[in-house]
């Protein structure tokens, strides 16, 4: 299979199983607080528990890749995911659901980082926004999904039954990873120099922020987003469903935002979308319009995730790429593991969901001036490794 578009749907698919596997728990947190007799901090703990391992996996993750190639690491990955979930379908202890959170988790990070340096492998120069894009909507698409179909899987079967779908979904991925196939050019270049150089290290780690902090403010809408309606009176099915329009309309706006951003504006794109997101999080908490504001932010939100996955490509060459998204992903999970915990805590602190979409609001603010630094950092960067 030589066709990169055919590999990018693969890619996709695989990555959606990481997406709907970590939704799993916000997607049913209501039937998880009645069954365990938690409460809204230890559901926070529980959702961030899965990019715990990304913290110190993913810099070795990259390295890993490298050494044992594509395959071997992502089928390993997705055998991880599925032990994990087993685990959390098969207990009625706390901290056995913590184990198996953390176990799936270790394999997300695995299959994360190497699925996005082997969609950058066959798309590097060429539509590489666009095809960041559409490899980035495997994400709200999983999670749209699971919003759909585990809170229903939940309240008819129980949270065993929930955890044991999000393991057959990843089980299914190890069978479509068969078919992938690496570019030539990558084969042929996979004993350079895997070093990075000060500059290129510093505008991945920036870009790294930048997705980590954009994907917490969004991360608040899908993992409090069903909590703050069931405080206002929703049923768990009806609140899940109204958050999935988020990321259904996701799926839309994110290959839209790429595909602009090929075109020559990816700044104006991605500034204007997130001061417009981080409008939207503030208002979401304050307004009865639920509806208008969740499909503002789904036509909106997406805008800026292809032009900011595709930066690291812009710093990264072939025999840097592996080791350079380890760091990008390290800097991702570390906001996306305190990002749920934080936001758990200040809402058992505050006695509601809200506070957490308000802290999303503000991370995904503090997205713009970081943009601006790493576009100071990567054209000198880019001049020096012509000169």
């Amino acid at each position: 299979m030589r066709n990169r578009w055919a590999i990018l749907a693969i890619l996709f698919v695989v990555r959606l199983t990481i997406a709907f596997q970590f939704q799993s728990v916000a997607a049913v947190a209501p039937l998880l607080q009645q069954t365990f007799g938690v409460g809204l901090a230890d559901i926070g703990i529980l959702i961030g528990l899965y990019f715990t391992p990304g913290v110190v996996l993913a810099l070795p993750g990259g390295a890993i890749g490298r050494t044992f190639g594509d395959k071997p690491t992502t089928i390993t990955a997705l055998l991880l995911m599925t032990a994990g979930s087993l685990v959390m379908a098969t207990t009625d202890i706390w901290g056995l659901q913590m184990a198996g959170r953390l176990t799936s988790g270790a394999g997300g990070v695995l299959l994360t980082v190497q699925l996005t340096k082997m969609g950058t492998d066959w798309f590097a120069g060429k539509e590489i926004a666009t095809a960041m894009a559409i490899f980035v909507n495997s994400w709200p698409a999983g999670v749209a999904i699971s919003l759909l179909v585990l809170p229903a899987i939940g309240t008819a079967y129980g949270a065993g039954a929930v955890f044991a779908a999000t393991g057959t979904l990843s089980a299914i991925g190890i069978v479509l990873i068969l078919l992938y196939q690496p570019p030539p050019e990558v084969t042929s270049s996979a004993a350079g120099s895997a070093r990075l150089d000060h500059l290129a290290l510093l505008a991945v780690i920036v870009a790294g922020m930048i997705w980590g902090l954009y994907n917490v403010g969004f991360a608040m809408i899908f993992s409090f987003g069903p909590s703050l309606l069931a405080e206002r009176g929703w049923s768990i099915a009806a609140a899940g469903s109204a958050i999935s329009l988020v990321m259904w309309l996701s799926v839309f706006s994110v290959p839209l935002g790429g595909y602009l951003a090929d075109r020559g504006r990816p700044l104006v794109v991605t500034i204007a979308a997130s001061i417009a997101v981080a409008a939207l999080l503030a208002w979401l908490t304050r307004s009865d319009a639920v509806f208008l504001t969740l499909v503002l932010i789904g036509l909106i939100g997406g805008f800026p995730a292809g032009p900011i996955m595709s930066l690291a490509a812009r710093v990264l060459a072939p025999e840097t790429r592996a080791i350079g998204m380890g760091v990008f992903y390290t800097l991702f999970y570390a906001a996306m593991m305190l990002g749920p915990a934080i936001a758990g805590r200040l809402a058992k602190s505050a006695g509601t969901a809200a506070v957490a979409l308000d802290l999303g609001a503000l991370t995904v603010l503090a997205c713009p001036p970081l943009i601006w630094v790493f576009e100071r950092i990567a054209p000198v960067r880019s001049q020096r490794a012509r000169s």
